[in-house]
């Protein structure tokens, strides 16, 4: 299918897992500026968890619709690497993203309500396919030919069923952590509309019922709080210190609603 609007926007993200210590992420710009030095190479983040899908798939999700339509997201948190999982390109609330097809992508096409899929052909890598660094040989030259114009049809054949995770949903009064950031707030899968007055969130056996309406704004030091975050959701915080020490929470724990005197 062709485009359903104008044309790349030079723009190419990157988010993975490497941290900044390595070469990794040198190398993976060098592979993107050798196909297409005019595009602009922008850092989402570098520090997701290591081999942690569910927060590579969140740090996206979040991330994408502050771009320019058309740019291009490559996205690489991969332990599964040198495997028979597929290498995927998607198009989705008008972006374009270059992925593994792990579920890393999940709640990008949760959040932009549809996605086209492909499975990424070799031809559009580097040449050479090393079994450690997709990264670099795949994931970021196809995101570069990508970025530069090369129709979406052409990255590879259509894929109808890519890997996903579960939504990021509530269902009976069960959501999970999405995300703990490095101030140490805790981010649920719980919009303000799944909770009702008179009800709190329960994380690891620890029931929280106060609300803020900003961190300053709490009422007891040292007690956690409900507050809506940037992100939309309902997160766990504590004013001037880590919530998910407190809690010894961390993403993927499961989250209850509860009554507020639970």
């Amino acid at each position: 299918m062709t485009r359903s609007f104008a044309g790349p926007s030079r723009v190419l993200t990157l988010t993975t897992d490497f941290g900044t210590r390595d070469h990794y992420v040198g190398a993976m710009k060098g592979a993107v500026a050798s196909i297409a030095p005019r595009v602009r190479i922008l850092d989402i983040s570098h520090e997701i968890p290591r081999y942690d899908i569910a927060e590579g798939a969140f740090a996206i999700a979040q991330s994408f619709a502050y771009y320019p339509r058309g740019t291009v997201h490559v996205v690489v948190v991969d332990p599964g690497v040198g495997t028979d999982r597929k290498p995927l390109a998607a198009m989705a609330g008008r972006h374009f993203f270059v992925a593994p097809d792990n579920g890393v992508l999940s709640q990008v096409f949760e959040k932009a309500g549809g996605f086209q899929a492909r499975s990424i052909e070799e031809r559009h890598g580097l040449g050479v396919l090393s079994r450690t660094f997709h990264g670099r040989d795949l994931f970021a030259p196809a995101g570069a030919r990508l970025a530069t114009g090369l129709p979406f049809r052409e990255i590879g054949p259509a894929l109808a069923d890519p890997v996903l995770q579960a939504p990021v949903s509530v269902a009976n009064g069960r959501g999970r952590v999405l995300h703990v950031d490095s101030f140490g707030n805790i981010v649920t899968s719980f919009l303000p509309g799944d909770l009702p007055s008179g009800q709190g969130l329960a994380i690891r056996g620890r029931a929280v019922s106060a609300r803020a309406e900003t961190y300053a704004s709490a009422r007891h030091a040292g007690c956690p709080f409900l507050i809506v975050g940037s992100s939309g959701y309902l997160e766990v915080s504590l004013n001037q210190d880590s919530a998910a020490r407190h809690l010894r929470a961390r993403a993927g724990d499961d989250v209850f609603a509860v009554k507020a005197d639970a």
